[in-house]
């Protein structure tokens, strides 16, 4: 019947959509990945695996996927608990809460090219205010805390050129950019918990905050919490705003910050290496799909067991 079909036309544009915005540009960057293709020229040769074979063998993509994943495996853990905390924090106020989430989600809310180069005086070695700052305290709490041998020689740490540093400095500022984020996420989970849960637990032998939070609290949040897990893993591997801005001609010192989204920025834009900048989007594209699917694993496994 004719009538049947009706739900067809109302699908048909998210439809189409769909598969112009996400299915062919994902097929395209799939067939540049096996060849050498490179803008401005008339014709491309197939490659096969070559590309995907120097991502996995090349030094200069090893250290891509060792910095891209200590970014990830600092900032997603910290972004979680810092964002959980915060939540908790203001959903107990019963004043100020709104001020508090305002300040909190500023950082998200901001141009993280203009946040970058703020931080980038802040931490400037002569100049910077956290070398100031450490530089003033040398004689107090840093001596005591045991921070380098000589006392206050002044010898502060070069945050963003060294390569010691670079990876941990600019995960930093992916933590700080991004738990207020997380915040809201959860705050929305904490408001849809029913009060009367609570209240069943104090009558159950659960009188204290933490034993609230481990018997009511933390289960009702486990949706929420895979899914903030999955977006901030996304998040994390999409880094790329604060790399460019810090160091626009490379990866950091000795390539310590060259994360996957400046790879193919690099290789694609920079160098015109469109061959190997889709295959390292396709890479990409596989840990993104994987995440995705692991969430919606342990969605549909906790949804069974409930």
């Amino acid at each position: 019947m004719p009538g049947s079909r009706a739900y067809l036309w109302f699908i048909a544009p998210a439809l189409i959509l769909m598969i112009v915005i996400l299915i062919v540009p994902i097929g395209i960057a799939g067939v540049l990945s096996v060849t050498n293709y490179s803008l401005g020229n008339a014709s491309m040769d197939y490659v096969g695996w070559e590309n995907f074979e120097k991502i996995l063998t090349r030094r200069s993509y090893e250290k891509m996927f060792g910095a891209t994943f200590r970014y990830v495996f600092v900032v997603v853990p910290l972004t979680v608990l810092l964002g959980l905390g915060a939540a908790l924090l203001i959903h107990s106020l019963t004043r100020f809460g709104n001020l508090y989430k305002t300040i909190y989600f500023l950082p998200v809310m901001a141009a993280l090219i203009a946040m970058a180069i703020v931080w980038e005086f802040a931490l400037h070695p002569t100049i910077g205010i956290v070398n100031a700052t450490l530089e003033k305290g040398c004689g107090t709490w840093l001596e005591a805390w045991g921070w380098y041998a000589q006392g206050c020689a002044k010898t502060f740490p070069l945050w963003l050129t060294d390569r010691d540093y670079a990876i941990w400095t600019v995960a930093f500022i992916g933590v700080w950019q991004g738990f207020g984020f997380n915040m809201v996420l959860y705050l929305a989970g904490l408001s849809s918990i029913p009060p009367s849960l609570y209240d069943a637990a104090e009558m159950d032998g659960a009188p204290t905050g933490w034993g609230r939070f481990r018997l009511v609290t933390w289960p009702m949040l486990g949706p929420t919490t895979v899914f903030v897990v999955t977006i901030s893993f996304i998040r994390s591997f999409q880094v790329f705003d604060t790399v460019e801005a810090f160091y626009p001609q490379g990866g950091g010192p000795s390539k310590s910050v060259y994360v996957m989204m400046f790879a193919i920025y690099e290789k694609a834009i920079q160098q015109n290496l469109m061959g190997i900048g889709a295959a390292i989007t396709v890479v990409f594209l596989a840990f993104v799909m994987f995440l995705t699917l692991v969430q919606r694993w342990l969605v549909d496994r906790r949804t069974h067991y409930v």
